[in-house]
């Protein structure tokens, strides 16, 4: 394990004081479970506010636009669907440690997980060295490939389509199934009153995606 700790120090280009903050980054709460350890979560509640901060003052120094064109950009630079893609340009889930369980399951693909755990790193990294170190990472993992980022959200065309015609737009979330660790999301979202449309996903905000894309499929058709 630690040959993997030091190659992905390599990898990200930070050497840890406390290794330690390094390994409860990676692992996900399966693997603690099994082996009486800390889980990564809390790591990835502190990381998620460093990575708003980073791609904040990212985004403030390199666009000369109004707030509401920063807070879009930032939102599609922050969202699971982009996490997933920074972790895989340094490999991450090469580096996670899965329970048995997880493993097998196709946790190491899961995009949910490899966000989260992107997220730990670099809430590792500032509490290793501080919010200037974490930024310094973003600026080799992060910033240069979130110009990558092709998806659309839906969510906001939507809103705008519906704000044109002045009709009001609500979500619900109807059900969940599956493990807690493995959990799905069913929502639906409504005109007015009207249901518009349906969408699952692995996370809340991706069913609402799905439900969103799903009403304008329906608009166009």
């Amino acid at each position: 394990m630690n040959n993997l700790l030091s190659e992905l120090e390599s990898v990200i280009g930070y050497k840890f004081k406390d290794i330690d903050l390094l390994k409860e980054a990676l692992t996900h709460s399966s693997y603690a479970n099994e082996h009486a350890l800390k889980n990564n979560e809390r790591l990835e509640f502190l990381g998620d506010a460093v990575l708003e901060l980073a791609m904040s003052k990212h985004l403030f120094d390199a666009i000369d636009l109004d707030e509401g064109v920063l807070t879009k950009t930032r939102a599609k630079a922050v969202c699971e669907e982009a996490l997933d893609l920074y972790a895989s340009k340094i490999n991450l889930p090469k580096y996670l440690m899965l329970g048995k369980g997880e493993e097998s399951s196709g946790g190491r693909q899961r995009p949910a997980i490899i966000a989260d755990a992107f997220e730990a790193l670099l809430g590792a990294v500032y509490l290793d060295a501080g919010f200037d170190a974490a930024y310094e990472i973003a600026s080799r993992v992060i910033f240069p490939y979130s110009k990558e980022l092709q998806f659309k959200d839906y969510k906001s065309i939507l809103q705008e389509k519906l704000q044109s015609e002045k009709r009001s737009i609500r979500y619900e979330i109807i059900k969940d199934f599956g493990p807690a660790n493995d959990k799905t999301f069913e929502a639906v979202v409504y005109m007015d009153d009207i249901l518009m449309g349906t969408g699952i996903g692995k996370t809340k905000k991706e069913a609402q995606q799905q439900a969103a894309k799903s009403a304008l499929d329906k608009e166009a058709n």
